[in-house]
């Protein structure tokens, strides 16, 4: 027995305490609607960035730039809807993933339509060859997740190596945090600062006011006479959204065209699709954590994957440019409000639609400047990479085994990726190069399976190795599952999951997961 004047370790806790509501448990309906919007408010910085910097490269103007933004914004209400209904059923947000990025761009760079003279046609040349790369690569998670394949894979995921997974899943996505904030400091850094003492030292909120602040600021001539890129950054009324977007437009499918389809474009989108399913994976079980509830069973995340191929398939169906994932600042989000509310969310994917629909209106909130949606990553992504951590809670940290699979896995998913991404940064391409692409351009049968396969392969190997969850986590689940020493289970904590590992074997796996209208029998539930 411990002496009273020795410190109490902390116990572990299989649901996080604190959380105002939970999963299951709303709050009242004026208070979820405010939610419920801030939550649309956060995922507008990813629906605004991604199409504002592929749009123009692929030849669109700022009109085409808000049809993609409402679209984008529009298939994001309708993935967030069918996750929180029919997916994993917590409160999380389907929306736009930085990591499609760097497969879309060597879309637009292949070269394939750059004897296109006029731009509005070659944007839509473009966005149809990304729709159909985008349809091949979501029946990847699509079989995985609906065949319970992927549960298979998740029975063998521990405390321990769900560290480095979720961990980086938040600290990993740091180039968007600071570096965005210093683009405008004068907006940004205020804005972190506010943030920080409201939310942490006063019972208020400020995120409502990052649009009213902005408009204060240029409206009293703060940045007059400032350079054109600085006034981009930092003003309301210069992101060119408000006056493109129509009134009313309802996105509809293959609104750009037919798709069309090449092998070697929708391979590399397969694999970018691969490192968004273990990045989503991530954030699933840092907002199941968020939400306070318990561990998912293996089934329940198998079966939120395969509803993540359908909220892909969408993305290639609409055409929203980029495909779709866990968002990762809404997950900071529950963090930071302490609610986890599932109906919150579903009534954020109401705004997205709403929105999205009245074009006018929701140009309005997407036009706040990229520092201050930085200032509020700084705070959502600590959020998460938090939560990795906290799950050391049920890891036997006096273990060199594990103080190897940690740090090791930990520090080569930012090392890795850093090299992978300073490289391209500085030549403008991979460390991997095969050539492909020349040999592409250079064929007269630019339809070669083999010369398209090659022109893509460059981003096969690379995308994967420029991701800092996906590196951390795939070492840490290798090496702990292939480093067997005495004692390791509860050494890696495995025996505070194993009561999860069927949708059955604890009572509050049905309160959190279970889906309505009795369709749990159609789903792998074993």
């Amino acid at each position: 027995m411990a002496k009273a004047d020795e410190p109490a370790p902390h116990p572990p806790k299989e649901q996080l305490p604190g959380v105002s509501y939970c999963i299951t448990s709303p709050p009242p309906w004026p208070e979820a609607i405010l939610l419920g919007f801030q939550h649309y408010l956060v995922m507008l910085g990813t629906t605004v960035i991604i199409p504002s910097a592929l749009v123009p490269q692929m030849g669109g103007g700022n009109e085409e730039k808000a049809k993609v933004i409402q679209t984008l914004l529009f298939v994001a209400g309708l993935n967030t809807l069918l996750q929180t209904f029919f997916g994993t059923r917590l409160p999380a947000v389907i929306g736009g993933s930085y990591t499609f990025v760097a497969a879309t761009i060597s879309i637009i760079l292949s070269g394939r339509f750059s004897d296109v003279a006029d731009p509005i046609s070659r944007f839509k040349r473009t966005m149809r060859a990304i729709q159909g790369a985008l349809i091949v690569a979501s029946t990847l998670q699509i079989v995985l997740g609906f065949s319970g394949l992927w549960r298979n894979v998740a029975r063998f995921l521990s405390p321990l190596s769900a560290v480095p997974l979720v961990a980086l899943a938040g600290y990993g996505l740091y180039e968007f945090g600071f570096p965005g904030v210093a683009k405008c400091i004068e907006i940004g850094l205020p804005e972190l600062i506010l943030l920080v003492f409201f939310s942490q030292l006063q019972p208020a909120n400020i995120s409502y006011t990052s649009l009213v602040f902005c408009s204060i600021c240029h409206t009293c001539g703060a940045y007059n006479g400032k350079p054109p890129k600085t006034q981009t950054s930092c003003r309301t009324d210069r992101s060119g959204l408000i006056d493109a977007a129509p009134w009313i437009r309802v996105p509809y499918p293959f609104q750009w065209g037919a798709p069309s389809f090449d092998a070697g474009e929708a391979f590399a989108m397969m694999v970018t699709s691969f490192v968004a399913l273990v990045e989503s994976t991530g954030g699933f079980i840092a907002i199941s954590r968020y939400a306070s509830a318990t561990h998912m069973p293996p089934s329940v995340l198998s079966r939120g994957v395969g509803w993540q191929g359908i909220a892909i398939l969408l993305s290639g169906v609409f055409g929203t440019v980029n495909g779709s994932s866990v968002s990762i600042e809404n997950a900071g989000l529950l963090a930071l409000t302490r609610v986890g509310s599932r109906r919150v969310v579903q009534i954020s994917a109401g705004f997205m639609i709403f929105f999205s629909v009245l074009g006018k209106f929701g140009a309005v909130f997407a036009s706040i400047p990229a520092p201050i949606v930085a200032a509020l990553y700084c705070i959502f992504f600590g959020y998460v990479g938090a939560v990795g951590l906290s799950f050391l809670q049920y890891c036997n940290l006096n273990s060199f085994r594990n103080m190897f699979i940690l740090g090791f896995s930990i520090y080569l998913g930012l090392s890795i990726p850093q090299y992978f991404n300073g490289y391209t940064a500085v030549n403008g391409r991979g460390p991997v190069h095969t050539g492909g692409r020349w040999l592409l351009l250079s064929s007269s049968d630019q339809k070669s399976f083999v010369l398209s396969f090659l022109a893509q392969f460059n981003d096969m190997v690379n995308v994967p190795f420029a991701s800092e969850a996906f590196v951390a986590g795939i070492l840490a689940y290798f090496l702990d599952n292939t480093i067997h020493k005495e004692g390791i289970r509860k050494d890696r904590g495995k025996h505070w999951w194993d009561r999860f590992k069927s949708f059955k074997s604890d009572p509050r796996s049905e309160e959190f997961y279970s889906l309505p209208f009795n369709l749990n029998k159609y789903f792998p539930s074993v």
